[in-house]
């Protein structure tokens, strides 16, 4: 059967995000795509920062960076800081870039562990351009010249996702979406197919569509309401289940990161936009109450509040199929990882992007939706396991949710992971899955993971020769930070040429 009407449930950012890659892709094709969303129905909205990959998004549908960031009310992220998480009183960047280059054809990581072990050589740290540049509040767009130091580091956004979901809209209008305002109270399944046929809004108007896109949030209408899809729970890794957030205004430089600051019971996010600081606490119910949760969240606010708390309970996990029938779930009906590596918007985009690889052509084929579950499951207990990693890798023993964290027994694809690491300094890497080393040694060493033996080759290069080279490579990476623009100036300059 030929798909010649869409119909997306749900409106927010993955609504909205949806609505702009099918029209992209679909809108002179004549395809009917509709979205129904209610005012009355709030959206999430507080997925302020993402990862590198939302900038192949806005570029495959053609958006200007100076308009998207004026728009969005937009700033950049080089990368995460993360205070408090192996030890109380700790720092380091989880940075969207490689640290040092190899010696010798030994990766980096493994020599600068010998000249550790010896008081030499510095932080690890110091071999990171986005991360020299984020500590100074300073930014530069990445160039393409593989010889270049600015060739070694990515960039994300960090944006108003209420904002963004505007700017979406309009984009997906103007090549042919109809938005239609109203609420979904019903829902008509084929009685052989099990197939999703319509829905019927509030004001009794039935809609009738070949594909059903689930875009309706952690009610997931579609997927778990009509078709009784089933949710598959990390709680028990991931025990985080609630959130407060509450923008104030901004206080002191903008800096180009996001920051995740430990707690006692979770943790607090800090981002900056242009207009704004977002701030919000994420917490587990089982070791703090909600009272005490938000004086937290208040004690590390810098300004005034700006609106009143917005709080959010949900479940971390999945849905056990994202596609079914003829629905797909995505966004926060397909399941919800916290936002401690800012990948939600990234599983929405990257969602779409299955989505579009997969489209049903003429007819239904149900391998199109068993490889899309396969290759989503893939991706979220990936994601998932790297989160586990930061909660895990701990050594903090000053409440009861650390000390549950740091003994919990994680999933065997987390367990060997880290026992390689710690035996060997080996970083697992796959073929499929969004965090690649850098990301992995982030963690591990700014947490401490140290391995037991490194590997033996570096000991082919003299110590002195390593110090050299390694002396060199930080005087080159602080020179390129210190001659960067302040993240403002380049901000200023992005504002001007959208004007």
């Amino acid at each position: 059967m030929l798909i010649k009407r869409v119909l997306i449930v749900g409106g927010g950012t993955s609504g909205w995000m949806t609505a702009a890659a099918l029209s992209n892709k679909f809108g002179a094709s004549g395809m009917s795509i509709r979205l129904v969303e209610s005012a009355d129905i709030g959206t999430v909205g507080v997925g302020e920062a993402t990862v590198p990959h939302i900038r192949h998004y806005n570029a495959t549908l053609g958006f200007d960076e100076a308009e998207f960031m004026t728009r969005t009310k937009g700033t950049f992220k080089l990368g995460i800081e993360f205070r408090n998480w192996g030890r109380v009183g700790d720092s380091y960047i989880h940075p969207f870039g490689v640290f040092g280059a190899e010696i010798g054809g030994v990766p980096f990581h493994h020599h600068w562990l010998r000249m550790h072990a010896r008081g030499e050589g510095g932080a690890f740290e110091d071999y990171s351009l986005p991360i020299q540049a984020a500590r100074r509040d300073r930014f530069i767009h990445p160039n393409q010249d593989p010889r270049s130091l600015l060739n070694t580091f990515n960039y994300a956004y960090q944006f108003d996702a209420s904002l963004y979901a505007k700017f979406l809209r309009e984009y997906a209008e103007a090549r042919g979406v109809v938005r239609q305002e109203g609420k979904v109270v019903d829902v008509a399944l084929h009685s052989e197919t099990g197939f999703v046929t319509s829905v019927t809004l509030e004001s009794g108007e039935v809609v009738e569509a070949d594909l059903f896109i689930d875009c309706s949030g952690f009610r997931g209408l579609l997927i778990e309401q009509a078709l009784k899809t089933g949710y598959e729970q990390w709680s028990h890794w991931l025990p985080c289940d609630r959130a407060i957030a509450m923008p104030c205004d901004n206080v002191g430089p903008t800096m180009p990161l996001t920051r995740a600051t430990a707690q006692k019971s979770g943790w607090v996010w800090k981002i900056p936009l242009q207009h704004r600081t977002g701030n919000g606490h994420v917490y587990s119910s089982g070791f703090i109450e909600d009272d005490a949760a938000l004086d937290v969240l208040l004690g590390e606010i810098a300004a005034p509040p700006l609106a009143d708390p917005n709080k959010l309970r949900f479940v971390t996990g999945k849905r056990k199929k994202q596609w079914v029938g003829n629905v797909v779930a995505l966004g926060l009906a397909s399941g919800f990882l916290e936002p401690l590596e800012s990948t939600s918007i990234h599983l929405i985009q990257l969602g779409i992007g299955r989505l579009l690889d997969l489209f049903p052509a003429q007819e239904w084929d149900p391998t199109d939706a068993d490889e899309f579950n396969r290759l989503m499951a893939l991706e979220y207990e990936r994601v998932r396991d790297f989160i586990i990693l930061h909660y895990h890798a701990t050594e903090r023993d000053d409440s009861e949710f650390w000390n549950y964290c740091r003994t919990m027994t994680v999933p065997d694809s987390v367990a060997w992971k880290m026992e390689l690491f710690r035996e060997r300094g080996v970083v697992v890497n796959y073929r499929d899955g969004m965090f690649l080393e850098p990301s992995w040694l982030a963690v591990y060493l700014g947490q401490r993971v140290h391995p037991r033996h490194p590997d033996p080759l570096g000991d082919k290069v003299s110590d002195d020769e390593v110090i050299a080279m390694m002396a060199a490579m930080r005087g080159r990476y602080t020179q390129a930070a210190e001659a960067m623009p302040t993240h403002e100036t380049v901000l200023a300059q992005l504002a001007a040429r959208a004007a």
